[in-house]
């Protein structure tokens, strides 16, 4: 069975449970842009429109969708990511700005057996236009 390409801790579950409690079904973008570097982007569900070149990474807390750019995705298909919440303000339009923390990333390499099981899964859900 091909491990999840994407997880998120505890505390990051609950600030997602809380910001779905003001906003509403959400969900995230993971990009290499500029402004944001590679900070995972939270946005209400449907406000950002995922594209052709976006990623599926999987989903968090439960049924929050978790995108990334397909650049980003071809740097990081061999990590594993989980997203975490830290305390601080980051830049940008992320929802959880307004709260005073601000979601971050971490990752592992998934091991030799890890990337088999995903090579044999085959290539993950892209995004519709």
């Amino acid at each position: 069975m091909a491990p999840p390409r994407i997880l998120a801790t505890d505390a990051a579950v609950a600030m997602i449970a809380a910001l779905r409690a003001k906003h509403g079904q959400l969900m995230f973008h993971q990009s290499g842009g500029c402004c944001d570097g590679s900070a995972p982007m939270c946005y209400p569900a449907g406000e950002f429109r995922v594209g052709t070149q976006d990623v599926l990474l999987g989903q968090v807390a439960g049924d929050v969708p978790v995108w990334i750019g397909a650049a980003q995705f071809d740097y990081w298909r061999h990590t594993q990511v989980t997203i975490d919440v830290v305390p601080g303000r980051g830049a940008g339009f992320s929802l959880e700005g307004p709260e005073g923390v601000r979601f971050v990333i971490r990752s592992r390499i998934f091991t030799d057996e890890e990337a088999e099981a995903l090579e044999a899964a085959g290539e993950p859900v892209r995004g519709g236009s």
